[in-house]
């Protein structure tokens, strides 16, 4: 495994869901000094109970941890998240439960990103894959976005999109690859197969190279004009119309 940076995670809901479901991780947490203990009570029971110090400090402390943003007067200060091996994760996978991952394409929105690890989390999508070049990192704003559900599924790091599409297919992968051109529409394709959905660049959408290649190309079925949905909004589409045909 590879490690992302260091960093603190911010806000009370992120902060009280690390610590109930990966004590392990968690180094200290700052607890703003002018919040009344009452309110906090079943956060700091948790701390106790996980050996986790904390401390009450200042406005001033917290914002010199993560910077002017809505902490909520909570920060937690966490070891590093880590990056999973493909080769390594895939040797854990039974490919005959038919799952599923996304693969993205270059999600460069930090917000995008930790919204599509708590669907995929959610829904039970097995893995996250991602490039090392023109992604957003697994960082403070991905994990308050994701509500703490970051690092409950493998986030993979590959060199880039077209060998992670090359790794897959190989693995036994079929791809799926938002296009809003696309003939056969999300609701009617079949997902009988493990399966790997691209998810495009915010601005330029799925890469050409991976649109030609891929097994199938989706379309979202659109009214009123509209041409497409954001990044985390298509990806949480995909997932639950997976996970509905899968659990039929």
């Amino acid at each position: 495994m590879s490690k992302s940076e260091n960093f603190y995670i911010y806000g009370r809901k992120p902060v009280e869901e690390i610590a109930e479901t990966n004590s392990n991780s968690v180094n200290k947490v700052f607890i703003k000094n002018s919040i009344p203990p009452n309110s906090y009570k079943n956060l700091s029971t948790t701390l106790k109970a996980n050996s986790i110090p904390f401390v009450t400090v200042p406005e001033k402390k917290l914002e010199s941890l993560v910077g002017r943003v809505n902490h909520q007067g909570f920060v937690a200060q966490r070891s590093e998240l880590e990056y999973t091996n493909f080769f390594e994760w895939i040797e854990t996978v039974d490919l005959r439960q038919n799952p599923a991952v996304f693969l993205l394409n270059g999600i460069e929105d930090p917000h995008n990103f930790g919204a599509i690890l708590r669907t995929s989390a959610a829904a039970g999508i097995s893995a996250v894959v991602v490039p090392s070049h023109n992604q957003a990192p697994l960082n403070a704003t991905v994990f308050k976005t994701s509500a703490g559900t970051a690092g409950r599924i493998p986030v993979i790091r590959v060199q880039d999109s077209n060998q992670a599409f090359k790794d897959l297919k190989l693995a036994g992968f079929e791809i799926f690859a938002l296009d809003g051109n696309a003939k056969t529409n999300l609701w009617e394709a079949k997902f009988e197969q493990p399966c790997a959905f691209v998810i495009g660049n915010e601005g330029r959408g799925v890469d050409k190279r991976i649109l030609k290649n891929s097994d199938q190309t989706l379309m979202l079925p659109m009214e009123n004009n509209v041409e497409s949905l954001n990044a985390s909004v298509t990806a949480a589409l995909i997932a639950y119309e997976w996970k509905r045909k899968h659990s039929v």
